[in-house]
């Protein structure tokens, strides 16, 4: 299945944050069967609260199609948006949105369930269980 195939690409990037010490979200956008960005956490490096995988894949996906919005395009990322993510997800008229783990503390379906646009497309839970167990096994040691 596509889904679980472009998951376990952005779980890659998750991983890598992880190995980094970043909080472990990867994130790919797919644009016509094609990954056009790779993305992950890289707050601690920059150093920058809003340098959230999702925020990074959104930037390098418009610059890889010369243009802000990500019609025809799907983000796949390992954990539910945060609200600043899925507000930015929105104004990028993003057609197809899929994730992986709930956020139960930060996600946007809490907080902000329209932050979306309101033609995109939602799969929740595609590899939940591998994406949460990163996302734990990450935390475990840090509380």
């Amino acid at each position: 299945m596509d889904d679980e195939r472009f998951m376990r690409a952005a779980l890659a990037e998750a991983q890598a944050a992880f190995d980094d010490g970043e909080v472990p979200v990867g994130a790919v956008v797919v644009c016509r069967e094609r990954i056009i960005a790779r993305a992950r956490n890289l707050t601690e490096l920059l150093h920058d609260v809003t340098a959230h995988a999702e925020m990074q894949a959104i930037t390098s996906a418009s610059n890889t199609l010369g243009g802000k919005y990500l019609k025809d395009c799907t983000l796949y990322v390992t954990v539910e948006p945060c609200v600043m993510c899925a507000g930015a997800l929105g104004w990028s008229q993003l057609s197809r949105l899929v994730y992986g783990a709930e956020d139960e503390k930060r996600g946007y379906t809490r907080f902000a369930p329209r932050a979306l646009h309101p033609k995109t497309e939602v799969t929740a839970g595609v590899l939940a269980d591998e994406c949460a167990a990163l996302m734990t096994r990450f935390f475990q040691p840090r509380r």
